[in-house]
Parts: structure tokens; sequence; C-alpha cells
């Protein structure tokens, strides 16, 4: 059904999302106005294949059915669906879909890739939003197997199942978002813990590697195999009840964001790129943090052995 994909942006999610469609056969027309990301397109994606492991041959044979054009109609006006990867302004987003509308198919399927940005705020001003969604693919795009599919009030349930099974048989694991809700699944969870962890540290119970030290050296690591709802089941409800009773009370519950994240960003404080954040950082410490993360993403993929 999905035979030509059209990605909307080059860039880091981009290059990803167009070499996973890319390695399944499917052809694949990239568009970016910025001609420097349409230029190195095709090294970026021999780099993140190579890290997948895949041979010249598998890369080539990829590469051969990636395009890259600068103009948004000529990419849009033969695919089957649109994946947008722009950044994450809303505007933006709402001033490429109408673009979009205008020069695609009218059976066309439109998926934004957003992180947090509610898919009704994008998908709102459309004509066909029966035919467009979310997919939120996180970072880096052709290494985590997950994708969240978002359906909005309109999304018609042939899209969603259409959606749904093209990102399975590209090697993906996509979880169906039947509500339409700021970060949907993902990052409502993983903020609501980074809120909590950032809370410990405003308020001087420990220090930020403490935060980092216990939830990599006891919770961290059983996540991957035992989600939060398996391990209440495991330890049963009644004990989750009992622990909820203590503790949820205690917990931060500020609306808005910390006073200490903003003050961090107000003096330059920027993480790793700046040389300190919650941590102060060197270049080589950053180095291989990154190193360190992408070496643990193959080993989950079987890229690398244990």
């Amino acid at each position: 059904m999905f035979d030509t994909i059209a990605v909307i942006g080059a860039g880091l999610m981009g290059h990803g999302i167009a070499l996973t469609f890319a390695r399944s056969g499917r052809t694949v027309v990239v568009h970016d106005p910025d001609a420097a990301s349409r230029d190195s397109l095709a090294d970026r994606v021999r780099a993140s294949m190579a890290a997948l492991g895949c041979d010249a041959g598998e890369t080539e044979t990829a590469l051969a059915r990636i395009t890259a054009t600068a103009d948004l109609a000529e990419a849009v006006a033969d695919a089957d669906l649109v994946m947008e990867a722009a950044p994450e302004k809303p505007e933006l987003k709402q001033a490429i879909f109408a673009g979009i509308e205008a020069a695609a198919r009218p059976d066309c399927v439109f998926c934004s890739n957003t992180s947090v940005i509610p898919i009704t705020t994008i998908m709102g001003g459309l004509a066909r939003k029966g035919r467009a969604l979310g997919t939120h693919w996180w970072n880096p795009p052709h290494m985590i197997p997950l994708v969240e599919v978002i359906r909005t009030e309109w999304t018609d349930d042939a899209t969603m199942d259409a959606v749904v099974a093209l990102l399975a048989d590209v090697g993906k694991r996509p979880v169906r978002v039947e509500k339409d809700v700021p970060g949907f699944i993902g990052n409502r969870l993983q903020h609501a813990l980074w809120r909590e962890a950032i809370s410990l540290v405003e308020n001087g119970i420990c220090d930020a590697e403490a935060v980092d030290t216990v939830i990599k050296e006891s919770f961290g690591r059983r996540l991957a195999v035992l989600g939060p709802l398996e391990n209440a089941d495991l330890v049963g409800t009644d004990l989750t009840l009992d622990i909820h009773r203590v503790i949820l009370s205690d917990l931060e519950s500020r609306p808005g964001p910390s006073p200490y994240l903003e003050a961090l960003v107000a003096d330059g404080r920027l993480g790793m790129k700046s040389g300190q954040g919650f941590r102060r950082w060197t270049k080589e410490q950053a180095d291989a943090v990154r190193a360190r993360v992408a070496t643990h993403l193959k080993r989950l993929d079987g890229i690398l052995d244990p």
C-alpha cells in the first residue's frame, strides 16, 4: 500500500526515518530547504547504516532508493505517505502541512513526527483530517524500535490501522495512542521522572550524580524487560497501593517548569553543549556518554556481542 514515502526534513530524525523505509524496499523522497542538509544526506545515511552493521552492498542499495529535493511539492506529488520531521515549532509544521496537502494526492496519508506537540494542533487546519495522524519516532529513529502512533479526533480507523501495519512491516514496534495528549505516552512518563529528579536536586536531597546513579544502578536495570505496570503486578497491586498512600503526596506536583531548571538555562548552563548543566562536562566526558549510549543500543539490537 505504501510504496513511495516522502520524508520532510533531512536532519537527525529525517535521515534515520528515510533509511528505515529505504532498507525495507520503499522509494523515499526527502525534502529539505537547506542545501547543506541535502548534500550531506547520503554520507549521514552511510554512517548510520554502518553503525547498524550494514555492509556496503546493503547500504548502497538503500541509498539508491533515496532522493533529495528542495521542492516540497515535488517531494510529495507521488507519495503514498508523507512523514514530516521538521523542527518542533507548531506554526512551522502547520505551514508545511498546508503545502503538503495542496500538492499531495487525495489518498495520501499525512504523519507528523513530534515529541510532545499535540497532533490536533498541527493537523487542525487540514481539509483531509481523517488521513492525518502522529507518528512519534524516538531518537535515533533507525535504532530505537518504538514508534507511537497517535490518533486525533478525526483520524479514521483505516488510516490508523494501515500506518501501524506499515511500521510493523519495516521492523518497528508501533504502539497505538488512542487519545491525543501533549507528550503522548513515552514523554509523559519520561518527564514525570525528570520532574522528580530535578526536584530532588533543587531541594538539596542529593546531587545530580546521585540521581543518575540510583536510576542506572537500580530500577533502570530492569526497565528494558519489566515495565512499571508489569512490576506493579509482579509485587502485587496491594503493595503498590500501600506505597502510593505513603509517597505520592510528597512527590513534586508543580504544574510548571522547575525554577531550578529555568535558572540553569538563564545562566547559560545548557548541558553538555555548554560544558555545564546539572553536572559539569568536558568534551571527552560528553563524547564518552554518547559512545556509551550508542554501544548500548547496538547491543540491544544484536549488532554487537555482549
